[in-house]
């Protein structure tokens, strides 16, 4: 038997990874994570040369909490021998395959990432006041106790129900398209289903390959826009800590109806992307002699059915409530992701206290509430959207996130947290008379 750790992570997304550079800085703390991929691997269907990752380099894994970190990224662009490049060059939103790179850099030096190793079930024992992981690597199984674990298992692609069905070759979710894009034969006519930062970037791309392939493309949302990302500075706000907390002391379904109306802080598009849009669709015009490209707003997909090898689409416009079918003969629906509860988590569900909405509560350090004979601490990260609102998924939020839990875990405040981090004060008028 290994002796216990102090915290087991399961996952090493973005998240879970700025907790492992985090507790590398604790070293009385024992600290190990988990993930069944061999590498580190972040996005790759939407890995475009072109994409920038839509926060500035300061959200790295540690910056905002311990700028003085070796993990952090511009400690890796000296690694790199790349300091200057990136000074002369004045990026603050880094391009994504460079964001990717540098978490792989620092996964592949971080001592307690464990790739290759699949968490199957947690169980908690009360008599000995631990979790038990259970460990798949390779085929062969064991076991790790741990006072305290966090998931960080991720989001997974979700389709609409109508094209549920159909998933397949060519109807896919963006996570998949670059991984599939390139295999598609006989393909005249191609529909993206859904307008956020991936649906507007696999159109993009769609449009742009259309010389060589070929290929109609049509574009379907069924917000009333192709909406942008609401990056004006207050509004980013938002996005802070102290936000957050404030969001979190909310009625739960306060926060149900904040996180509907707030979601072009995380879903729309950004403006650059918007730009390079119209750019080619401009260059689209000048040619004159390529396919159609169409635009559809404010149109949803109420049904889809198979039509050889393609699909016929049944469309609802929302502004006409009129209907109609779209021939297609593939389809990429950009239609989002969901914190799905892990199914590692089968022999504990009766231990977690659920909302009436069958998702977890989540105290504001991002425990998930259990039963009281539960002394160990479950924590999670990115799957509070509905108990932390918009910054849960902004990777801003990162180094925060995992500082808060390492100082709830050690019960001492091992990372200073910044105190007041947005200049609106939220919840209304606190002084008395209304004075500033």
């Amino acid at each position: 038997m290994t002796p216990p750790l102090d915290v087991a992570a399961i996952g090493i997304g973005p998240f879970n990874l700025a907790l492992a550079a985090l507790a590398d800085e604790v070293p009385e703390l024992s600290f190990r994570a988990y993930d069944r991929k061999p590498r580190f691997d972040w996005h790759p269907g939407l890995m475009f040369d072109w994409a920038t990752v839509q926060v500035s380099f300061l959200a790295d894994l540690v910056s905002l909490v311990r700028p003085t970190s070796r993990w952090s990224f511009l400690s890796y662009l000296a690694d790199r021998d790349r300091l200057y490049p990136f000074y002369v060059a004045e990026r603050f939103h880094l391009p994504r395959r460079e964001y990717a790179d540098y978490c792989g850099w620092a996964a592949e030096r971080l001592p307690s990432c464990e790739f290759g190793t699949d968490v199957t079930a947690l169980r908690w024992s009360a008599d000995r006041r631990m979790w038990t992981l259970t460990l798949d690597h390779a085929g062969v199984q064991s076991t790790q106790d741990a006072r305290h674990v966090v998931l960080g298992v991720g989001t997974r692609p979700t389709l609409p129900a109508a094209l549920h069905p159909l998933r397949g070759e060519r109807v896919i979710h963006s996570a998949d398209y670059l991984s599939t894009v390139d295999d598609w034969r006989g393909v005249g006519h191609v529909a993206v289903v859904g307008s956020g930062q991936s649906g507007a970037e696999v159109f993009l791309d769609l449009v742009q390959r259309q010389r060589s392939h070929g290929w109609a493309v049509s574009w379907l949302t069924r917000t009333a826009t192709f909406a942008p990302l609401d990056y004006t500075k207050l509004v980013l706000e938002y996005t802070t800590p102290e936000y957050m907390r404030y969001f979190h002391g909310l009625a739960p379904e306060t926060r149900d109806r904040l996180v509907d109306r707030q979601w072009q802080l995380y879903k729309g598009i950004d403006s650059e992307t918007i730009d390079a849009i119209h750019a080619e669709l401009y260059a689209h015009l000048l040619d004159g002699d390529r396919p159609p490209v169409h635009l559809y707003p404010a149109t949803a997909v109420s049904s889809a059915t198979a039509a050889g090898a393609g699909v016929l689409l049944g469309c609802e416009n929302a502004d006409t409530t009129t209907h109609s079918v779209l021939a297609v003969d593939a389809v990429v629906a950009a239609t989002g992701y969901r914190a799905d509860v892990p199914d590692l988590l089968d022999p504990v569900r009766d231990l977690i206290r659920w909302d009436d909405r069958g998702r977890y509560r989540i105290a504001v350090d991002h425990r998930i509430d259990t039963l009281p004979e539960v002394t160990g601490g479950l924590y999670v990260q990115n799957a509070e959207l509905h108990t932390h609102g918009a910054a849960a998924p902004d990777l801003g939020i990162g180094a925060y996130r995992s500082a808060t839990i390492l100082n709830a875990v050690t019960g001492s405040e091992v990372f200073r947290l910044p105190k007041r981090t947005a200049f609106q004060t939220f919840g209304g008028v606190r002084s008395p008379g209304g004075a500033a």
